[in-house]
């Protein structure tokens, strides 16, 4: 082990355990999935900041250092964005609603983020899921009043301005640009262009986004991403490396076929089938210990099939998403499955990161694995308190 890699490995030992034994049951129930939500629920509301917002702007860790200054304000919006949609779903009580809201009026009060250097564009992130929030926010019934629809119909138009300014020609959104650097980036990915199409099918039916180009030449994009294999290409490649042990396997695509899958067959196309849905599903839970092997790894792409930590609930969030598209009566025994999987790696304290310890990281993995564990179980219809 080189002295480097020696030095990341006792930087991340220092760090507050995670789940040391990734073993689990083959099914978790409801009651079990109720009791660690409420945890990681609890988690979010003990942890919101003074002003709405949740972690820091700024680089809490040694194990980002290159990345631009403003890469960290990015992540942080991003990740606050998650965690409202996680409020958003969750079981209603007044202190929820209220952290919920001043989450969603920090979204709309802090700047908004900006290109960070010539080739992070990280920035993107605060855009993608920042608008995402907000689409999914103003198509609650709870905020369908004049008091809100306005004020999520600026927030979703604020985060929409980033991603029509870098959207790359050939229709998706990515987070690098390589030289020649230019003003619009030109390299994207399957998996973030993913995260956003339904979002913009729901804004061209609200009227906020005219141009329906741009979600088309998105679809375009994903869907040329597809793989006879199954999997999606990590990026748009005229000739994708597929073979051995590339990312392209389907070993090292368990978390795009899911966020790909459902973000196609949310818009409609054709070619994702529920039965495509359904093999999806199967691959992620034959091949999960490759997730496994790559969780709380600090060396990006380092594990089998240049799987990284953070594809862990990344992966398991669009699962769940991608079980709630099958019919009602198959749903239960797929969040049963995928339910041990994400109480297996959450915290004594209810938090979930599955890469590094940074604040921005460990809001977003335990929202995303109250989401994963909300979208499992029966949401409570009640007037949301005011």
């Amino acid at each position: 082990m080189s002295a480097l890699r020696a030095w990341l490995a006792a930087l991340v030992l220092l760090a507050p355990a995670a789940a040391q034994n990734l073993d689990a049951p083959a099914q978790l129930g409801q009651e079990e999935a109720r009791a660690s939500l409420d945890k990681a629920l609890a988690w979010l509301l003990e942890k919101q900041n003074p002003d709405g917002s949740w972690g820091t702007g700024a680089m809490d860790g040694l194990l980002e250092l290159g990345f631009s200054i403003e890469s960290f304000y990015s992540w942080q919006v991003a990740s606050n964005s998650i965690a409202c949609l996680a409020m958003l779903g969750a079981p209603e009580s007044a202190a929820r609603t209220a952290v919920l809201e001043r989450g969603i009026h920090w979204l709309e009060e802090t700047r908004v983020p900006q290109r960070g250097s010539d080739w992070d564009i990280d920035y993107v992130w605060g855009g993608l899921f920042g608008f995402a929030a907000a689409i999914e926010l103003a198509s609650d019934p709870h905020f369908r009043t004049p008091e809100w629809a306005p004020r999520l119909e600026a927030l979703a138009k604020r985060y929409f301005a980033i991603l029509e300014a870098n959207q790359v020609p050939t229709g998706g959104w990515g987070y690098y640009d390589d030289p020649i650097f230019s003003r619009r980036p030109k390299w994207a990915t399957s998996f973030s262009t993913a995260t956003v199409l339904p979002a913009l099918k729901r804004a061209e039916e609200l009227g906020w986004v005219s141009d329906p180009k741009i979600r088309a030449r998105a679809t375009e994009f994903v869907s040329q991403c597809s793989l006879p294999n199954g999997a999606y290409a990590y990026d748009l490649s005229p000739i994708p490396w597929v073979g051995g042990d590339s990312i392209n396997n389907v070993k090292g695509s368990l978390g795009r076929i899911q966020a790909c899958n459902w973000a196609l067959y949310s818009v409609g196309e054709k070619k994702v089938s529920v039965e495509r849905l359904r093999a999806g599903l199967e691959a992620f839970f034959e091949h999960h210990r490759f997730l496994d092997v790559a969780f709380m790894d600090p060396v990006p792409h380092e594990a089998y099939y240049f799987n990284s930590g953070y594809f862990y609930l990344f992966a398991h969030y669009y699962a769940a998403r991608v079980i709630n598209l099958l019919p009602a009566d198959e749903r239960e025994l797929w969040h049963a499955r995928l339910r041990p999987h994400l109480v297996k790696v959450m915290r004594k304290d209810g938090a979930s990161t599955d890469f590094l310890t940074s604040s921005y990281m460990k809001v977003a993995g335990t929202a995303f694995s109250a989401l994963a564990l909300e979208f499992g179980l029966p949401r409570e219809i009640e007037k949301r308190p005011r």
